[in-house]
């Protein structure tokens, strides 16, 4: 049951808080001022919600204390200038006093949803050579891909995997194998892309001896071989109809019939399928089954780029050069100051098998001790501009703007203005550094204010 402190000089609306969140199930505990607060252990608790104005300090200075447990301020001067300012300081979010109770129910549920999905930790994984790895990064994205892996894999459902080339799809399969009821089962990976349309069917269904030139003997194909455990196709958008039309009966029916054969088996297989493509666009051509898409779709998690992921690149950097030096035998390599802005600023259209090249080339291209830039051999792009001072001419003059539609520009619609009109020309860090936000918070708000996030163009080769 969640834990809820409750921070307001006002015993009336204190007590009517109370009452109202105990009775939708939190387990709720009251302070009159920030010091009485602090005089609490704060990170045992699950939000906090707090007056801006109180007696003392100002509910603001919670923010800090309680790091990193949320803090929802709570504002009777519903202006733009204290919501900001507010947000700012690390505020999870703001209400308006007086407000709405289906609205402050729900604001406190996000919370608490979005805080729990922030706290799943990466999956452990075997890879195919029998070493353990863990999947990299803390982001929000990840998380939620995190939290999709640990709710799905035991849930024994088809999985559809999207994301870029080198984004990690196969990492995603075989952690949720390895966390489902299935994980003592066989994990057969097919990539769709690498075999011949003349063949996909033989090496998916398996066929009988003479069903066709050239085969001398009966096989057993892959589904078959999955019997009991999982199947893997990666890049699914890349089969033909007919095989999707096979694929189908297996995922409806439970059945799978050998080319040239006359009688059906029956095959107990958890289906997980991966792509880069948009299967219901292909479904609108003709180029995929729209039932297969409907009944491939029934969980999907979707990967984010490594561009989208700026807060990791470093980190996955780190232990991915870490890595190719000791497969070359050269310990002791680091990146430079440049070569490391260079991994943080490049777009990676290639992802993190893109990172892991240039680092295996910068690894064998080093003369000292130091990865320059030169021994990555990343394309030249354009860099980005860091974020100006505060104090600069364009900060003013959003301050300036801020105060003079305050009565009349709600903070969605001023939030929703700005990164429209701005995330052309600046990154996402530039953004959140702008509205003086952290970028998860910015994320955050993208999210659910439903504002799409500017694609990078991919350069041309």
């Amino acid at each position: 049951m969640p834990r809820i402190l409750i921070v307001e000089d006002e015993a009336i609306i204190r007590s009517a808080l109370k009452r109202l969140l105990e009775r939708h199930d939190y387990t709720v505990s009251e302070a009159g001022s920030a010091e009485e607060a602090c005089q609490l252990e704060l990170k045992e608790f699950d939000l906090i919600i707090s007056d801006l104005r109180l007696p003392g300090e100002p509910g603001t200075t919670l923010i800090a204390a309680a790091t990193p447990v949320p803090v929802l301020i709570m504002t009777s001067y519903a202006s733009m200038r204290s919501a900001v300012e507010s947000l700012k300081q690390g505020a999870v979010d703001y209400v308006a006093k007086p407000f709405d109770h289906a609205e402050l129910l729900e604001t406190v549920e996000r919370i608490l949803h979005k805080q729990s999905m922030q706290q799943s930790p990466p999956p452990d994984i075997t890879d195919a050579g029998g070493g353990r790895q863990t999947m990299i990064g803390n982001c929000a994205a990840m998380q939620q891909v995190y939290t999709r892996i640990r709710k799905t894999a035991p849930a024994d459902v088809t999985v559809l995997v999207l994301g870029e080339s080198g984004t990690g799809k196969e990492l995603v399969a075989r952690a949720i194998h390895q966390q489902s009821k299935r994980a003592k089962a066989p994990l057969i990976c097919v990539n769709c892309a690498a075999i011949p349309e003349t063949l996909i069917e033989s090496e998916l269904f398996g066929h009988e001896k003479g069903a066709f030139t050239g085969a001398s003997a009966a096989r057993t194909g892959l589904v078959e071989a999955a019997d009991g455990g999982t199947l893997f196709l990666d890049e699914i958008g890349e089969l033909p109809l007919d095989a999707q039309a096979r694929l189908l009966r297996v995922l409806q029916e439970g059945e799978i019939r050998k080319i040239g054969s006359v009688e059906t088996r029956h095959v107990d297989v958890r289906l997980i399928a991966a792509t880069h493509r948009d299967l219901r666009a292909l479904s609108k051509t003709g180029e995929f089954r729209l039932d297969l898409y409907y009944r491939l779709n029934v969980m999907q998690i979707e990967l984010p780029p490594l561009r989208e992921r700026e807060d990791d690149v470093l980190e996955i950097a780190d232990i991915l050069l870490d890595k190719a030096c000791k497969r070359h035998e050269r310990t002791g390599l680091r990146l430079s100051r440049a070569a490391r802005q260079d991994v943080r600023d490049y777009p990676w259209p290639g992802n993190v098998r893109e990172l892991e090249n240039a680092l295996e080339r910068g690894v064998i291209l080093a003369e000292g001790h130091l990865i320059h830039p030169d021994d990555l051999g990343l394309a030249p792009t354009t860099t980005r501009s860091h974020a100006p001072p505060a104090n600069t001419s364009t900060s003013s003059s959003m301050e300036k703007n801020a105060e003079e539609n305050e009565d009349d520009l709600s903070l969605e619609d001023y939030f929703q203005h700005f990164v429209l009109e701005h995330q052309d020309q600046m990154s996402e860090t530039e953004l959140a550094q702008k509205l003086g936000i952290s970028r998860k918070n910015l994320w955050e708000r993208r999210q659910r204010l439903g504002i799409p996030r500017k694609k990078t163009a991919r350069r041309p080769d």
